[in-house]
């Protein structure tokens, strides 16, 4: 067999990649690393050389390579759930690798380290269709996370040890966090004992007003009023800015993605996010801080946000640990109607004021008229035309007309950007919120799982079109073999470890949100009374699981409390479950009747 190759074509900023084409094999670039110099622009060349070539793999030989913001690819995107029009005005994203329009594309890492400076989006996919990224792993100089160890805690002065990899300067007095071209003004902490694997929000407030001293190098002294600073020696306490220009990976329109074998140490922004692309394998994920560097955090925000989304979503494999907000997030987006320009146009307004600025909507796509306060669905269309009007605000053309009983202040979903979603034998922990929030109508399967001291419900089922706007009912979810283990501290008295919770203000007798949940064959591990807590949901089974009392953890937050709590719910089975716990367990029912219930525990009415 003939073979042609062609090396080397480009050198830039030291960093050299080579292209051969091997007779009826694929097409291949190789980078080579060139440590601490500047790869953006020539990686962006070699993934240019790529460009119309299906099959073509890009493969990046062992080693590390730096990516500046100075040479990144800069472009507009507006995306789910990260800013505001005051906290970024500007929507110019910054880029270290940009695929955009590419098909059949394998980037093979073999275990390459890629380091960002400044704030950067660190890959980005756009409009891309069968595409593998695999044995990679992911860095900032810099993160955009600053982390100081405490050695001494008292009401007069804290001694905290920063970390080297978060910069600070100390001016008159004040100690200052910077970075690569940016400062920090505004600053939300956590607090992380690492010991018991609790973490819980704290403040920068009382070290903003402290004067600080350098006692030592890297070795801080702040004296202030810490009267009312929960930390401890040992403890890290962590911050950031709150604001999310950047997000650590995002996809969209994409088809086929599969990301396998990535270590992403630190994110800025939101996390790796998908947005109204289909079909995505994500395997061997971890977003966590690389062992033996000394940090905690690994993101700015989420691990992974799915926003309107459709085919399959698989996720297996990850482990998630160190993050600032929720590991897994998937939802859609319910649009507000505000005005009804004809029997078939309507005008719709994105709602939070972090999500807007993209099309909700697309022609064809069926929609969903939703009643805000009851959540509950009354009719169903399908777009023929849909333009967006602003930032703000979208237009449809339906191909019927409306139903009757449409008001403005009501909400449209999409059922088309609907996926099924996956998450099995992964695990989450080191999290100050949630551990995964799931709102889809298709399947959802949450299978041998560990979710390990999350701060709040290690899974959380909402739906709502009045604070987030995050769609929607689920129809179908397996929640089985999964370890629960301490979980929802951060939310006394409502600390359930799993909770139901859409956010219908009117409840509509008869009509449930959610709907075919079956919780069953866990393992629970306590500290406290709450279990599950459920509101709006029909055919609900939590059966054969087992229930173990912890000790040596945290005392129970509260005094004996339901372990159950359902409001408002039909067809509910909770039975054959082996609690071993000192206190007996009892189910609280509100507005609804003890007939919808079959249980062999206690039960009470409120």
């Amino acid at each position: 067999m003939m073979k042609h190759y062609f090396r080397p074509l480009f050198v830039f900023a030291g960093t050299l990649f080579s292209l051969s084409v091997v007779a009826q094999q694929r097409f291949r670039v190789s980078m080579a690393p060139n440590t601490f110099a500047d790869a953006t622009t020539s990686v962006q060349q070699a993934i240019a050389a790529c460009k119309d070539q299906p099959g073509a793999i890009l493969e990046f030989q062992p080693g590390r390579y730096d990516f500046y913001p100075d040479s990144a690819v800069k472009k507009e995107y507006f995306i789910s759930n990260t800013s505001n029009e005051k906290e970024a005005p500007s929507k110019i994203k910054t880029i270290g690798l940009f695929f955009d329009h590419f098909k059949g594309l394998t980037i093979e890492g073999n275990g390459a380290e890629f380091v960002f400076h400044g704030k950067m989006i660190t890959w980005l996919f756009d409009y891309c269709e069968d595409i593998t990224l695999r044995n990679i792993s992911v860095d900032f100089e810099r993160p955009s996370m600053s982390e100081m160890t405490l050695k001494s805690v008292s009401p007069g002065a804290v001694v905290a040890a920063v970390h080297p990899d978060s910069r600070f300067a100390i001016i008159n007095q004040r100690l200052e966090w910077y970075g690569e071209k940016w400062g920090q003004k505004i600053f939300h902490a956590v607090l992380t004992d690492t010991a018991r694997g609790l973490y819980t929000y704290s403040s920068w407030e009382p070290f903003r007003k402290s004067k600080a001293s350098l006692i030592a190098p890297g070795l801080v002294q702040f004296s202030g009023d810490f009267s009312g600073f929960q930390g401890a020696p040992g403890n890290v306490l962590t911050v950031r800015d709150g604001i999310r220009d950047q997000v650590g990976a995002f996809i969209q329109h994409c088809k086929n993605v599969h990301l396998e074998n990535i270590n992403m140490r630190y994110m800025h922004g939101l996390g790796i996010v998908s947005q109204f692309s289909e079909n995505l394998h994500y395997q061997h994920i971890n977003v966590m801080p690389a062992e033996n560097g000394g940090r905690v955090m690994a993101s700015f925000a989420d691990g992974m946000h799915f926003s309107s989304c459709k085919g399959a979503i698989e996720i297996t494999d990850a482990h998630f640990k160190g993050l600032h907000d929720d590991p897994i997030n998937v939802h859609g987006t319910h649009l507000q109607i505000t005005e009804k320009i004809s029997p078939r146009i309507l005008k719709l307004r994105f709602m939070h004021h972090q999500t807007y600025g993209f099309a909700a909507f697309f022609a064809g796509d069926s929609v969903g008229f939703i009643h805000s306060a009851a959540l509950q669905g009354y009719g169903n269309s399908v777009v023929t035309a849909a333009r967006m009007i602003s930032e703000r605000e979208m237009e449809v053309t339906l191909s019927n007309d409306m139903p009757a009983s449409v008001r403005i202040g009501d909400c449209l979903e999409n059922l088309t950007w609907v996926p099924s979603l996956t998450v099995r034998n992964s695990r989450f922990e080191a999290v100050n919120t949630r551990g995964l929030l799931v709102t889809t109508r298709k399947k959802v399967v949450i299978e041998n799982n560990t979710f390990y001291r999350t701060g709040m419900h290690a899974i959380l089922i909402a739906d709502d079109a009045g604070s987030w706007y995050e769609s929607g009912p689920v129809q179908d979810v397996y929640i089985a073999g999964n370890t629960f283990e301490g979980c929802g501290y951060n939310l006394t008295p409502g600390n359930f470890v799993i909770a139901i919770a859409p956010e219908n203000h009117e409840l509509v007798k008869g009509y449930m949100v959610h709907r075919n949940i079956r919780i069953e064959n866990n393992d629970f591990r306590i500290y406290d009374y709450p279990v599950l807590t459920a509101r709006s949901t029909g055919n609900l089974v939590f059966g054969n699981n087992r229930i173990n009392w912890m000790t040596g953890y945290l005392p129970p937050q509260q005094a004996v409390s339901p372990a159950f709590v359902l409001t408002a719910c039909e067809s509910v089975k909770i039975n054959r479950n082996d609690f071993k716990v000192p206190f007996k367990p009892v189910v609280l029912l509100r507005k609804m009747s003890s007939k919808e219930i079959r249980t062999d525990l206690s039960t009470k009415m409120e």
